[in-house]
């Protein structure tokens, strides 16, 4: 564990009793409180998480479109200053090599947010079709830190904070996957975006890591007054199970293209780009796996790499992700199929015992508005 990195808001965790694990090459948060409780929390009032162990690279220069459109499914063009798109790296068999968020920061010139097990492996992959790019990629990502400030009373809360700042922003005209750039002589530069993974809104905060115990203390400050709570990874994950969010490394990976993983929403095939004649024919032809989403009808708590099994006890697929909805009561997960079998009878095989699935749309839960 002494090779792990730790966030500059590790001695806040520790302070506040989390238990802390290993994940993606850091010390981060699981839990405080409790996960049902954390997860409550967010859906009703808001929470923080410390998210700063994503990745941060910024990619200037003349040919940063022409670049990224390559390399990503999404189309880049149709950014503009101060909008997000979510998208993903893709290879050359049409597999998902990250799922990641571009902002447009001005004329060529991108951040891109990335999951932090891939930061290596995604830098090596843009130097691959770099070639004779005009651009500059640069890894950010030891210099930031995201605090995520998530749940329906997280505007009221960040309004407050940034009045401590003199800070003037009408916070509901920031659109939703848009953000603003502010800059403070007490917390440096500032980057608030409407973005989170947990499906109950809120907005993600990056500070220069300087200042990120300042914004953390001042948020909480704050936020005594509308039940703000910090929040770990195991709230993290449970609550963005409900939305049927992916997770890579679990749902999504190398091996696994958009079109089997539905996320046709971020692909757009009127512009080349790698792998596209893959996904193209999966179009087309369909594919032998889709991932499904579903619910136990029993009571059972599907987890990842539980079988998926058909009428005759044949395995067809497996969980990808799987938890105990703490909003709705009951087993929730996401698996791949055959897609034979999508729609048909299916069991979950849960420690020996066979349990009845339900094919599910997506999100399991509905937040209120």
């Amino acid at each position: 564990m002494d090779n792990l990195k730790k966030t500059s808001l590790h001695d806040k965790h520790v302070n506040l009793g989390a238990k802390i694990v290993p994940f993606a090459n850091h010390l981060m948060p699981l839990l405080y409180s409790g996960v049902k409780s954390e997860h409550i929390n967010t859906r009703n009032n808001a929470s923080v998480f410390d998210v700063s162990h994503m990745g941060l690279i910024s990619v200037k220069g003349r040919d940063s479109v022409k670049f990224l459109n390559y390399i990503t499914t999404n189309n880049v063009k149709k950014l503009y200053n101060n909008k997000i798109q979510y998208s993903c790296f893709i290879n050359d068999k049409g597999g998902i090599v990250d799922d990641l968020l571009i902002y447009m920061i001005n004329v060529n010139e991108y951040l891109l947010i990335v999951n932090s097990s891939n930061i290596d492996k995604d830098l090596l992959f843009m130097k691959q079709y770099n070639c004779d790019h005009q651009i500059e990629i640069v890894d950010n990502s030891n210099l930031w830190s995201i605090i995520a400030l998530q749940g329906p009373k997280s505007q009221d809360i960040l309004i407050k904070f940034l009045n401590i700042y003199d800070i003037k922003v009408d916070l509901s005209k920031i659109k939703y996957y848009h953000f603003i750039t502010i800059e403070h002589d007490k917390i440096g530069e500032v980057i608030i975006s409407t973005t989170g993974y947990t499906g109950s809104g809120g907005f993600e905060i990056y500070i220069k890591n300087d200042y990120s115990n300042l914004v953390w203390e001042n948020l909480f400050s704050i936020g005594d007054l509308y039940d703000l709570k910090p929040a770990g990874l195991a709230a993290r994950d449970t609550l963005r199970l409900e939305m049927g969010f992916c997770l890579y490394g679990n749902d999504i990976n190398n091996d696994t293209t958009p079109i089997e993983a539905n996320l046709n929403f971020i692909v757009d095939f009127d512009k080349d780009f790698l792998g596209k004649n893959i996904l193209l024919k999966q179009i087309e032809n369909g594919c032998h796996k889709k991932l499904v989403a579903f619910s136990v009808l029993d009571k059972g708590i599907p987890r990842k790499g539980y079988n998926i099994l058909d009428n005759n006890n044949n395995i067809i697929g497996a969980v990808t992700s799987g938890t105990m909805s703490p909003s709705i009561n009951k087993g929730i997960g996401l698996a791949y199929i055959n897609t034979n079998f999508v729609n048909e009878n299916c069991f979950i095989d849960i420690r020996g015992k066979k349990m009845m699935i339900i094919f599910e749309k997506l999100p399991f839960y509905k937040v209120q508005k």
